[in-house]
């Protein structure tokens, strides 16, 4: 018997917001949650010790990448991702389906799967449904996804008709093929581009499989941010309420407070640790280009006003020093604050719904931010 199950504690009054817990063998998930983007079975520059200091509750890991290297025999020796990687909290893994559709002209679509040339070495691979879950089943994550098809944004309306009927045929392949469901939770994932239409389709014939959870791709693929939202308004409310709703591949903090605002329970990106790399960093008053020489001979933290590790011992000139001699340290940094950052504005997000004033948290927010309404 599966021990995965969402448990619903409160809908915030003025919003579709929802407060919740995802039950896993390995932890409580509390919802809204934001994931880090462990792609290669690791958050990049920082370990797992580092995650569980910032208490993120779950992560993430890529399937793609982890099928290319160190592939699926070393996964299967190793006793999967949480003993190769030291993490004991809960895993998500995507199928892989948005990286390899993103290779464009090295891959070829046809209902058995996809044939795709690797971007490391050239090499070819085919992956089809049952390939992908098979994968999965060996990383051993907790909550896992199907292969799907992810439109691109300005795919027309018969392509994205075409491949979300098609991305509904691979979800049933994938729910027979799932050989671990008493311990890996299989997301349906919800297509159909830009077209409200298509989306509810696709959440109907994804509702009648029947899957624990459900996640919207397909979105943050380059529309604008009041499309994406609009997608969301005529999504979501579609979905079961007594099940998860995971927004794929989004994390700015403005879409973080919108998503919730609308009914999302589940957010990841890759933003936070890239702009930390390039230099950036999340503050309460906006964002910081540590690396631009104004910061030079500025001995204050990072931001004043956030207590992790980094703002209480490191001065944004060391930071910029680091990140300007190309020192692995500047990023690792970067990275931490970032995500800590993250973390704290999602609890503090959940407390704001269950106070019933996430309105009023947000449009707080976003005034000291910076972002506009």
């Amino acid at each position: 018997m599966s021990e995965f199950r969402y448990e619903l504690i409160k809908e915030c009054k003025d919003t579709g917001a929802r407060l919740g817990k995802i039950h896993t063998a390995r932890g409580i998930i509390n919802t809204p949650i934001f994931m880090p983007v462990g792609t290669q079975a690791t958050v990049k520059s920082l370990s797992s010790e580092d995650l569980v200091e910032m208490d993120a509750n779950i992560i993430l890991g890529n399937t793609y990448h982890l099928y290319l290297r160190p592939g699926q025999e070393i996964m299967e020796k190793a006793g999967g991702i949480h003993q190769f990687m030291n993490w004991k909290r809960p895993v998500l893994t995507d199928s892989g389906g948005f990286q390899v559709f993103s290779l464009n002209d090295l891959r070829k679509i046809t209902e058995e799967g996809v044939e795709f040339i690797s971007h490391l070495d050239g090499s070819r691979h085919f992956m089809t449904p049952e390939k992908a879950i098979d994968m999965q089943n060996s990383i051993g994550a907790d909550i896992i996804m199907c292969f799907d098809e992810c439109a691109p944004a300005g795919a027309d309306y018969e392509y994205t008709k075409k491949s979300m009927e098609m991305t509904t045929r691979w979800a049933k392949r994938c729910k027979e093929a799932h050989k671990r469901p008493e311990d890996q939770a299989l997301f349906g994932i919800v297509q159909g581009g830009m077209f409200e239409d298509l989306r509810a389709q696709s959440v109907k014939e994804l509702t009648e499989i029947d899957f624990p959870g459900y996640s919207i791709g397909g979105l943050s693929v380059g529309e604008p941010k009041d499309v994406m939202y609009r997608m969301l308004d005529a999504t979501v409310p579609l979905l079961p309420k007594d099940k998860p709703r995971y927004l794929m591949g989004v994390g700015s903090l403005d879409a973080l407070f919108e998503g919730t605002i609308r009914g999302i329970d589940m957010f990841d990106c890759v933003l936070q640790s890239r702009i930390a790399r390039n230099g950036t960093a999340f503050t309460s008053h906006g964002k910081v280009v540590v690396r631009n020489a104004t910061y030079k001979e500025d001995f204050s933290p990072v931001d004043p006003e956030c207590d992790c590790f980094v703002c209480r011992n490191y001065t944004r000139a060391y930071i910029r020093h680091l990140i300007k001699t190309n020192e692995i340290l500047g990023a690792r940094l970067l990275t931490y604050h970032n995500l800590y950052f993250t973390l704290v504005t999602m609890k503090k997000i959940r407390q704001a719904i269950m106070d019933d004033n996430l309105l009023a948290y947000k449009e707080a927010f976003f005034k000291k931010f910076g972002i506009a309404e």
